[in-house]
């Protein structure tokens, strides 16, 4: 290569160092800027605060927000990505970890846009897709809530996002490709109390972040809403289309307990669900519950499906042995349940479930303990892994899926080892 192209390269290389130089000095100072001034102190009413309270539990944010035995809103909640963990931010008013020199118009920009204060692009893990709809006055409703919690001093872990998604600027280009989509409605209706039920499933309660599949880049696929992801927990968050729902049991009135209690005919709160009856659905009012209810089955809703309850003894199996052996203590011999122990089988929606995989990874893992709304308990469920292989998990499951579940999609040992093979600390949410 002549010397003259050699400059040339060089040349070429110091400009782009240069600028490269000049955008994080730049970045730096913004950050510091952002940094300095006084916190914020909020003037707010009695009645916009409990609007904000309100607000929060329905938004679920404590969920992602409050560790553990942690202070409330401090942050600290570790929240598995396919890109690595993501921690959930302090958002108590502490002016130096928290959001303590927000304005109400910075922080509505931040949880509707995705850009915090200092000018970083917030990470796809804090919904700001989803609450691009929310409306203002609800924003400003929580940001006075929160601005009038007691300031917590803690620093936010640090993620664990590798090269090259832990380059924030990189997110710039992500929400050009996916911020801008708009969820489609996941059932029919044109109600009030649709409507209602549509901004708090899909605004608000941010559902879909969850509910519904995603692409290869972490996007909600907002084509098929709210249809099941088995891929971000070490659980799976089922199918809540009106179909899906009717095809496992669900209809109004017991969607509506459930959320309100934890505990319906179909199923009892679990895994991620237990969190969110706990500090969000259970605290919500009746009429929004019925709204939530109303959108998940639409302004028509399909009749739930139903069972015949199961007479006859099955015929003798090694599969029907050990769920006398093993499970029966708890569940009934006939899997009718024991109030505050465990749940009754005949009907539950996992086992009516077209995917396995909850109950796969139940059978597995085991349950802890489940501390529910009010007084109701269930005791903790131990998990066979140890005791049991991949074929005989694979025989119990559809044995007990043919006996109370009505399915006879066979439950294949791979399918087993699969999940057996999976690390739950690396997939748990």
């Amino acid at each position: 290569m002549s010397r003259r192209r050699w400059k040339r390269l060089l040349v070429w290389a110091l400009v782009i160092a240069a600028i490269v130089l000049v955008w994080l000095l730049g970045s730096w100072l913004v950050q510091r800027w952002y940094q300095r001034g006084p916190a914020v102190q909020v003037q707010a009413s009695a009645e916009q605060i409990e609007r904000g309270r309100y607000l929060v539990a329905a938004g679920d944010c404590a969920a992602c927000h409050t560790a553990d035995d942690g202070a409330p809103f401090a942050g600290g909640v570790p929240l598995a990505s396919p890109f690595g963990v993501i921690h959930g931010t302090n958002i108590t008013p502490d002016a130096q970890t928290g959001i303590g020199r927000y304005s109400a118009d910075e922080f509505f920009h931040a949880i509707t846009r995705g850009e915090a204060r200092d000018g970083h692009q917030l990470y796809p893990a804090m919904p700001y897709v989803s609450y691009k709809t929310l409306a203002r006055a609800d924003s400003d409703a929580i940001y006075a809530y929160l601005m009038t919690r007691p300031a917590v001093p803690q620093e936010n872990r640090a993620n664990g996002v590798g090269f090259p998604f832990n380059i924030r600027t990189g997110i710039h280009a992500w929400n050009l490709l996916f911020a801008g989509a708009d969820a489609r409605p996941a059932s029919q209706g044109s109600s009030a109390a649709w409507k209602r039920g549509e901004y708090l499933v899909e605004t608000l309660g941010h559902c879909g972040e969850c509910h519904s599949p995603r692409g290869w880049l972490g996007q909600v696929d907002r084509d098929r809403p709210l249809t099941g992801n088995d891929e971000l927990g070490r659980f799976a968050a089922p199918d809540l289309t009106p179909t899906g729902l009717a095809a496992r049991g669900w209809d109004r009135a017991s969607l509506r307990a459930y959320l309100a209690t934890g505990t319906a005919v179909p199923a009892v709160a679990s895994d991620e669900m237990l969190k969110v009856v706990n500090l969000s659905t259970s605290r919500l009012d009746g009429k929004d519950l019925d709204a939530i209810a109303t959108y998940l089955t639409g302004d028509s809703p399909r009749p739930a499906t139903t069972l015949a309850h199961p007479t006859a003894a099955a015929a003798p199996s090694l599969a029907q042995d050990r769920y006398f052996a093993l499970c029966a203590g708890c569940h009934g011999r006939d899997g009718q349940g024991v109030p505050h122990v465990a749940p009754a089988l005949h009907g539950n929606s996992s086992l009516r479930d077209a995917n396995p995989h909850n109950l796969i990874v139940a059978i597995l893992d085991g349950m802890p303990e489940h501390d529910l709304p009010g007084l109701e308990r269930m005791q903790d469920m131990p998990g066979f892994a140890e005791q049991l292989d991949d074929a005989q998990i694979a025989e119990l499951a559809n044995w007990l899926r043919a006996r109370y579940g009505g399915r006879d999609e066979p439950v294949l040992a791979d399918r087993v080892h699969a999940l057996r093979s999976a690390t739950p600390e690396s997939e748990h949410r």
